[in-house]
């Protein structure tokens, strides 16, 4: 019975270590003004690019700049978390292997 066990845990740990690899190959974009800031960020969470548009890049849009990047960084943020939760689900319903959990 642990023998089982434990190799199941094994081979949760082996298919979380593999999930984080695929994410760290994946990105996500998030922008803010209409494409005049975008952030590209990797299902791990990390931020791999930035690009502002130069015509933000003035002193007079110092605060609409500061906006527009939180927002996009936010949403860049957002979607690698979909990304990221959405790859947890495979592996964990790959764990459960249809065995099915009563009330679900």
């Amino acid at each position: 019975m642990f023998g089982d066990l434990f190799g199941k845990l094994q081979e949760a740990q082996q298919k979380m270590s593999d999930s984080k690899e695929r994410l760290k190959h994946i990105t996500v974009e998030g922008e803010a003004g209409n494409g005049a800031v975008k952030v590209l960020v990797t299902g791990n969470r990390e931020v791999q690019s930035l690009e502002i548009d130069p015509a933000l890049l003035t002193a007079e849009k110092k605060e609409e700049l500061e906006d527009l990047v939180i927002t996009a960084l936010n949403r860049a943020l957002k979607n690698a978390e979909n990304a990221w939760e959405s790859e947890m689900k495979n592996v964990a319903g790959g764990m459960l292997g249809g065995m099915g959990l009563p009330g679900m």
